[in-house]
């Protein structure tokens, strides 16, 4: 996928103000689901700078750090855990880096980004969901059974709000390249 320098820029700044929109309900009126997790998938396959990494996750916690101390939300995720955040989005990243490798412009390339996506959630799930509760302090005797109850629990919800914005970034992308490669009308004919 070769995406000029300015358009790279666009879509970096759609993404950040996609994530500044949903993060949690804090600060917009729309009820949208969390795009954080597509935010940093998708940046990872569509952005080449891997220090827009870092600006993402920085915002991320600006904005939630912001919505605790100035929009009342409650601090209850804020922990020692919080910082498993940091391997969790890295692990969504590095999935639409891999799958920004194996894209083609070809159907059978819809299989490979399900497959990407519902295996880069799981291992950012396991991260945050998982960091949460052994790291948190908040839950004395974590056992992997509650982990597994809390997969079953959160990840299908997690990967549905992942999924959606995905998908609809893969139709546009998909509108994008049939209306770049439609026959142009030359005029006078």
């Amino acid at each position: 996928m070769n995406l000029t320098p300015r358009t790279q820029l666009l879509i970096g700044l759609a993404l950040a103000l996609l994530m500044a929109m949903t993060r949690g309900q804090h600060f917009a009126t729309l009820n949208l689901p969390s795009a954080s997790w597509a935010v940093f998938f998708l940046a990872g396959v569509l952005l080449k700078p891997r220090w827009v990494f870092a600006g993402l996750f920085v915002e991320a916690s600006l904005l939630d750090f912001a919505a605790i101390q100035w929009a009342g939300v409650s601090a209850w995720c804020m922990s020692p855990a919080y910082w498993m955040l940091l391997p969790a989005y890295a692990s969504l990243w590095l999935g639409g880096r891999l799958y920004a490798g194996w894209q083609r412009d070809r159907a059978s390339s819809l299989a490979v980004l399900a497959a990407t996506v519902a295996v880069s959630a799981l291992v950012c799930y396991l991260f945050s969901g998982g960091g949460f509760l052994y790291f948190s302090g908040r839950y004395p005797e974590p056992t992997l059974a509650l982990l597994a109850e809390r997969i079953g629990l959160y990840y299908p919800r997690y990967l549905g709000s992942l999924a959606l914005y995905v998908g609809l970034t893969a139709l546009l992308y998909s509108a994008a390249r049939a209306c770049s490669f439609a026959p142009r009308r030359v005029a006078g004919q």
